[in-house]
């Protein structure tokens, strides 16, 4: 198969995004050719088999002029791709799909957000096939959808040596972002910290938008508040490939998730053999049976589920976290999602 991949970024260094150049790769191994047209593009190495355009954002281009370079793109490189898939942007299939359908191209989207726009629907006309991790990750109801699970680089995020330490090391990773629901997390830490327990808290992740920086800003400002804010860090944005090695030195990683959908950062952190505590209900059928799902966002009640399962003997955490483990790499490992993507296409 000849593809074109339609998406936001290609950069290994983007925080947010440098994940996608692992599916390009993927994907390269198993398509004859391999198109990428992106938004931005920064650092990437490639087989020879892929081709990168780029819509110029990265030089500031105009948001014209990018429509005019998307279009001379696809026109020029119809004959170097059977299929395509857009991945998140809808407004690729919008711009696109009336092209794409006219030369009988079939198109995927690649989408997991409890967002439903009028841009995703209308873009409904021209997609062959949704894939999306479960069925709960997308809320228009169709025949075209396909949950294939999450595509994490399991050969990446794997579990090394974790050393003890007297301090539960918390942490928690993604954008700095309101949904995340960092200040929750902090008022979890609050009862620990009145508890006694000993604790560090890990922050991994930055803001990509103003209204984001903003809740940065306020973040910072309710960590200096805080007793123990000294045991607090913010890391700030780290490069993909460098993130396992940070989940390696923790002990629980916080997921407070709302997008009805089983978040990437949660399903690293269990590759990489750290429990995951979360209140997001997407995890409950997973998480559950391990107490590791909190059916409420009560500050007290996340904390006593913590401790519960911190107090748990090292032999019952190990056996926890490879069976979990076992189940990521099962269903959302990166080596089994592409074959199922390109098998629908």
């Amino acid at each position: 198969m000849k593809l074109l991949i339609c998406t936001q970024v290609v950069d290994t260094e983007d925080s947010n995004l440098g994940f996608f150049h692992r599916w390009i790769e993927e994907f390269a191994a198993h398509c004859e050719q391999v198109t990428v047209i992106c938004l931005r593009r920064g650092e990437y190495h490639f087989p020879s088999n892929v081709r990168v355009l780029s819509l110029g954002k990265e030089r500031n281009t105009s948001k014209l002029t990018r429509i005019i370079r998307f279009y001379r793109y696809v026109f020029e490189c119809r004959g170097n791709y059977d299929a395509v898939l857009v991945h998140m942007n809808a407004e690729y299939a919008v711009l696109g799909g009336w092209l794409w359908r006219r030369w009988g191209k079939r198109v995927g989207l690649w989408y997991a957000h409890k967002s439903v726009t009028r841009t995703l629907q209308f873009a409904m006309r021209f997609i062959d096939r949704v894939f999306t991790v479960a069925p709960e990750s997308f809320k228009i109801a169709s025949e075209k959808v396909r949950a294939v699970g999450h595509g994490i680089d399991t050969e990446l995020f794997k579990p090394d040596i974790r050393e003890s330490s007297i301090e539960t090391r918390i942490i928690t990773t993604g954008r700095i972002a309101e949904s995340k629901h960092l200040l929750e997390m902090l008022a979890v830490l609050d009862v620990l910290h009145t508890r006694g327990e000993l604790f560090t808290f890990t922050i991994v992740g930055e803001p990509t938008n103003p209204e984001e920086e903003r809740y940065e800003t306020k973040l910072r400002q309710e960590i200096g508040r805080r007793p123990y804010h000294a045991k607090v860090y913010m890391r700030g944005g780290l490069l993909h490939d460098n993130l396992p090695q940070v989940l390696n030195l923790q002990d629980v990683f916080l997921n407070f998730g709302t997008t009805g959908n089983m978040d990437k950062a949660g399903l690293e952190a269990l590759a990489t053999g750290v429990p995951v505590l979360t209140t997001n209900e997407a995890f409950k059928q997973l998480l559950q049976p391990h107490d590791l799902f909190v059916p409420s966002s009560h500050p007290a009640l996340i904390a006593d589920a913590l401790q519960k399962f911190v107090g748990k003997s090292d032999k019952e955490k190990s056996g926890v976290m490879a069976t979990l483990r076992n189940k990521v790499v099962a269903d959302h490992s990166l080596t089994r999602l592409i074959p199922k993507i390109i098998s629908n296409l």
